[in-house]
């Protein structure tokens, strides 16, 4: 694959990541590429409607295109559709959001969510997003299957500490990475207390491939504002989580065989 293919989608994906609109120069620092290189592939993902630029600061965002494929990759695997009912039952349960992280290439995705908060306080997810590994519990209930060292080196392989915006008690340190790796070991689920976001805890556990099942899938997580989130109610909801975990786990075959379905009958 070329160089200049390889950039363009490490730009792509900077800016999908990204909570607000980038500046070349950002882009270009981001990406290790000379402004001028940079600004030619961002004109050519402008011009096939994947990134678009602000008329008045210049800076660049990224357009709908993306999740409208991505979205629709989704609807031909079914996995939304199929998930989705279990989903809501674990937020009928809890009260809060219920969202479930798909893993693929050593990223988690948001792909499905469910909201059971129906007064007050609320939290709500954005779709589409990846998920920072050692600062959400979904990342740290998939982490924490793995051995201090496979989760360092994953880590540390995707940026740590992220340049991403993360809450106030996200580790900062190797060390403090693994500590929380292993509380989480040690409880059999894993906790993000206001880690992604500033007033936002969540509780997950892992999903694992019924065919292998040391294998990680996917997470689902409850996640709700921090002052509902205790770490008690956290721990009470944990049986539930693991009852929903188990009943995806079983739906997951859908996930392998759905897409040949659905481009059999597309042609």
């Amino acid at each position: 694959m070329s160089v200049q293919l390889h950039r363009a989608i490490d730009i792509l994906e900077l800016i999908e990541a990204s909570e607000r609109p980038l500046a070349l120069g950002a882009i270009a620092d981001r990406v290790a590429m000379s402004k001028p290189a940079a600004h030619r592939l961002l004109q050519v993902l402008v011009a096939r409607g994947y990134v678009e630029q602000d008329p008045e600061t210049q800076n660049y965002l990224a357009t709908l295109r993306m999740a409208i494929i991505g979205f629709g990759h989704l609807a031909a695997t079914g996995m939304r559709e199929v998930t989705y009912p279990e989903l809501h039952r674990l937020a009928g349960e809890s009260g809060e959001l219920v969202r479930l992280a798909v893993l693929e290439n050593d990223q988690m995705t948001w792909i499905v969510e469910a909201q059971g908060a129906r007064a007050g306080l609320r939290y709500d997810g954005n779709l589409g997003r990846q998920a920072v590994p050692y600062a959400t519990a979904a990342g740290k209930s998939w982490l924490s299957t793995m051995s201090d060292d496979e989760a360092v080196r994953l880590v540390l392989a995707q940026g740590f500490p992220t340049t991403e915006e993360v809450g106030p008690n996200a580790a900062t340190t190797i060390e403090e990475l693994v500590a929380s790796l292993r509380r989480c070991r040690e409880a059999g689920y894993a906790t993000a207390i206001e880690e992604a976001a500033l007033g936002v805890n969540a509780v997950a556990v892992p999903v694992f491939d019924p065919q292998q099942p040391k294998v990680v899938v996917a997470s689902i997580i409850v996640v709700g504002p921090s002052a509902r989130m205790t770490p008690e109610r956290m721990e009470a909801i944990v049986p539930m989580l693991q009852a929903s975990a188990a009943r995806i786990s079983n739906l997951w075959p859908i996930r392998r065989h759905a897409t040949p379905l659905a481009t059999a009958r597309a042609s």
